[in-house]
C-alpha cells in the first residue's frame, strides 16, 4: 500500500493558502526564455504538515495572459532532489482544486513531493487564478467556444521554460489529467528534449471510435456536428462537478467507494475559484469549452498531434470505469508510441475518471504506485 511508503498529510485548501501568503513585488522581473515573473506570491509551512512548503506565482505566456503556478515542495531543499513534476489539470476545475485538494490525505502534490520531487501545479488560461479571456466575461453565445489547444500549450511552454531556469536546467515530468493529458502529448510532442518523462491520465486520443460522451456535445439538429451554440464556455454547478462522478461509482452508498469529505471540498474549492460564481443562482463555475469542441474531433478521429513524434519515456494510465476515455484510445497510444524510449499502459480495475480523489483501495494508492515508481 501506498500508505507504507508515504505520509499523507492534511493540505491547506485554496482560499486558506490565498489568506495566508505575503505578497513580493519584484521591481526587476526574471527573464526566463522569453517568460517574465512578474509576481510572486510565498505561503509558509502547512499548518497541518510543517515539512510541506507551497509557494504561489504568476508566470507570463502569450501578452496579457498570466499563468497562475503553485510549487508543492519539501521544506529542506536537500530532500526536494528528483525530478520536478509538473501536474496538469483537465477540463473540469483547475489544478489546485485537482491535486491539491484541502482533505488529509487527498493531495497528489504533497504525495508526490514527499517522495521527493519538487513539484508544479499550473492552470492553463481561463482557469482558477489564471487570466481569465475576454470571451469569458461576456455572454457564451457572443463568442465561440474559447481556450484552444494550441493556446493551452503556448501556457504550458511558459510554465515549462520558467521551472527550468528555477530547477537548473533540468527537464520536467509532465503529468496530465483527461484534457490535460492531451496537452501534455501535445506539448511532449514538439519540445521532447525539455521533457524527462510524460505521464497521461484518462485521457482521449485522435482515434475514430465510439464515445459515450458525443450525442451530447452534438447539434441535435445536425448529428456528427459539434453543437458550437454553447458558445465560449459552460456553466458548472456544484452538483454538475459530481454528477458523472456519481453515476459510475458502481455502489449506492457513494460514501463506501469516495470520502464525502472530499466531494464537498472538490464543490466548494472549484466555486470559490470563479469570483462570478455568487452572481448566479445555484452558483456555478465558468469553465472554457474549446477542449469540448477538441474532445469530440479527438474521438472522431481528428489528430492534434502524433504520438509517434514522442521519445521520451510514457506512462499511460487508465481507470476501468472512466467514462471519458476509451480503451481504444490507450491502444492506439501503444500502438503509435514507438519512438518513446520507455512506455507503460496500466489499466486499473475499476478506477473511474476521479480515481486520485477516490478512496486509497478503490484506485487511488495504484495510481500514486504506478506514478512514483515510473518517474523514479
Amino acid at each position: 500500500m501506498i500508505r507504507q511508503h508515504l505520509r499523507i498529510h492534511g493540505l491547506k485548501g485554496l482560499t486558506v493558502a490565498l489568506l495566508s501568503t505575503t505578497l513580493t513585488v519584484s521591481c526587476s522581473p526574471i527573464q526566463a526564455q522569453n517568460v517574465t515573473k512578474p509576481i510572486q506570491i510565498t505561503s509558509q509551512a502547512s499548518s497541518l504538515n510543517p515539512q510541506i512548503t507551497r509557494e504561489d506565482n504568476f508566470v507570463n505566456s502569450d501578452p496579457g495572459i498570466q499563468i497562475f503556478v503553485r510549487k508543492v515542495q519539501l521544506n529542506n531543499p536537500s530532500n526536494n532532489a528528483r525530478v520536478p513534476v509538473l501536474l496538469i489539470h483537465g477540463g473540469g476545475p483547475g489544478s489546485v482544486t485537482s491535486f491539491d485538494i484541502d482533505v488529509p490525505g487527498y493531495s497528489v502534490a504533497a504525495d508526490i513531493a514527499e517522495a521527493g520531487h519538487p513539484v508544479y501545479l499550473m492552470n492553463v488560461r481561463g482557469w482558477e487564478q489564471s487570466t481569465r479571456p475576454a470571451a469569458l466575461n461576456q455572454p457564451p453565445q457572443q463568442n465561440p467556444p474559447a481556450v484552444t489547444s494550441f493556446e493551452a500549450v503556448r501556457d504550458i511552454s511558459a510554465v515549462v521554460n520558467w521551472i527550468r531556469q528555477r530547477e537548473s536546467g533540468r527537464k520536467v515530468a509532465l503529468v496530465g489529467w483527461a484534457t490535460g493529458g492531451h496537452w501534455a502529448g501535445m506539448y511532449t510532442s514538439r519540445n521532447n528534449d525539455k521533457v524527462s518523462q510524460l505521464v497521461m491520465l484518462n485521457s482521449l486520443y485522435g482515434v475514430k471510435a465510439p464515445w459515450e460522451l458525443g450525442k451530447s456535445f452534438e447539434n441535435p439538429a445536425r448529428p456528427g456536428e459539434f453543437d458550437k451554440s454553447a458558445g465560449a464556455y459552460r456553466l458548472t454547478t456544484a452538483s454538475g462537478l459530481v454528477a458523472q462522478w456519481n453515476k459510475t461509482i458502481p455502489v449506492a452508498d457513494k460514501n463506501q467507494w469516495r470520502d464525502p469529505a472530499v466531494a464537498q471540498a472538490y464543490q466548494q474549492a472549484a466555486l470559490a475559484t470563479d469570483p462570478t460564481s455568487n452572481s448566479r443562482q445555484p452558483p456555478s463555475l465558468r469553465i472554457p469549452g474549446a477542449y469540448r469542441l477538441e474532445s469530440y474531433n479527438l474521438a472522431r478521429g481528428q489528430k492534434y498531434w502524433s504520438a509517434a513524434d514522442i521519445t521520451v519515456p510514457t506512462l499511460v494510465i487508465r481507470g476501468g470505469r472512466d467514462f471519458w476515455s476509451r480503451p481504444t484510445d490507450l491502444k492506439a497510444l501503444q500502438a503509435e508510441l514507438v519512438k518513446a524510449s520507455k512506455l507503460k499502459t496500466v489499466t486499473i480495475k475499476d478506477g473511474t475518471h476521479y480515481l486520485f480523489l477516490d478512496r486509497p483501495e478503490r484506485g487511488r494508492d495504484r495510481f500514486l504506485q504506478e506514478l512514483l515508481s515510473f518517474l523514479s
